[in-house]
């Protein structure tokens, strides 16, 4: 049984793809710091979910821990790494900048200084379509550049592909990003927008629309995403001798490493989204419009046609049915969290 380490494992991404490597037989360590974000009880849920399985081991570890980080890939050696931990959102990073330097750089130096230290066999790493910022040709596409972000949060990400590409050159890690669109689903994140609209329709609150609800959002689901990692963990990535004399794509190299857009590539107006968590409700929402803001941009449409030629699969999930599974979930989830009489 092959040792994976999935890093964010008791966040959203992070804890469905852990489960999904120990259904497909790795033997896997979850690391994630807990840190309080968000509430660290939905972390800890997950987590709970995740025991169930035998092969499933967690570790509460710092990624900016220099020395806990090389002690665990010492201890583990593993075979494949799945980095989806660090901080997110683009919105904090307004507020808290210095942990953006703190997790998604230092922390993921050290995750490509463990892969180095044990020769890890492939390193997949989240990365986001917040590194595509001003760019505003739709759909967005790997072969174009993505060097004008708007955020600090995009800018860190695009920094983690420029650090995993130097890593692959020099010393040749097998490394892949991964640029997620508005991922959502069971067990999302509550700073998102589909648990935000939820939680305001079943509580009667105003729902709050940035640009004047004039927003549009690759909504992608969590279970598309999961398929899409698991089917790119065995997928290394293989150097092109002709890169230079091919047209440099940016998402590819003459190192072995790569870049995939994973999103839905149907984009959903967020006043639509809106009605349809309204018709899974059952109860219509008080409008609250606001104006844009900063570091956010007004469209994201993922062309993953490059995932599809890798694996030969891309997200497919309608909203529609998206939606429905989330407000059910979230309802379930709401009963269990509710103290009891």
């Amino acid at each position: 049984m092959e040792t994976a380490l999935v890093t964010g494992a008791a966040g959203f991404i992070g804890s469905h793809v852990a489960r999904r490597l120990c259904a497909d037989g790795f033997a896997v360590v979850g690391l994630d710091n807990l840190d309080p974000y968000y509430d660290v009880r939905l972390k800890r849920a997950r987590l709970a979910e995740l025991a169930a399985s035998p092969s499933f081991r967690f570790a509460e570890l710092d990624l900016a821990d220099r020395g806990a980080m090389a002690a665990l890939f010492r201890e583990h050696r593993f075979a494949y790494v799945v980095h989806l931990g660090g901080q997110a959102g683009v919105r904090h990073s307004l507020v808290a900048p210095h942990a953006y330097g703190e997790a998604n750089l230092i922390g993921f130096l050290n995750v490509l200084e463990g892969c180095r230290a044990v020769s890890c066999r492939h390193l997949l790493y989240a990365s986001s379509s917040s590194v595509y910022g001003a760019q505003r040709s739709m759909p967005l596409r790997t072969a174009e550049p993505a060097d004008h972000p708007l955020s600090l949060y995009g800018a860190t990400k695009r920094a983690n592909e420029l650090m995993a590409h130097s890593y692959s050159h020099l010393f040749g890690l097998p490394a892949t990003g991964l640029r997620f669109f508005t991922v959502y689903g069971p067990w999302g994140r509550p700073d998102m927008a589909m648990w935000l609209f939820t939680a305001a329709v079943i509580d009667g609150k105003p729902v709050r629309l940035f640009n004047n609800g004039k927003m549009r959002r690759d909504f992608t689901y969590i279970d598309d995403v999961t398929e899409a990692v698991a089917r790119l963990v065995p997928h290394l990535p293989q150097g092109d001798p002709a890169w230079a004399d091919a047209g440099c794509d940016p998402a590819a190299s003459n190192a072995p490493w790569r870049i995939y857009n994973v999103g839905n590539s149907r984009p959903v107006e967020v006043m639509h989204l809106l009605e349809l968590i309204e018709q899974a409700v059952g109860r219509k929402a008080e409008r609250e419009f606001l104006p844009m803001q900063a570091g956010d941009v007004v469209e994201t449409c993922a062309d993953s046609a490059a995932l599809e030629r890798a694996v030969g699969f891309r997200p497919n999930t309608s909203i529609e049915h998206g939606t429905r599974r989330f407000v059910d979930w979230f309802r379930a989830y709401r009963a269990a969290e509710a103290p009891s009489a």
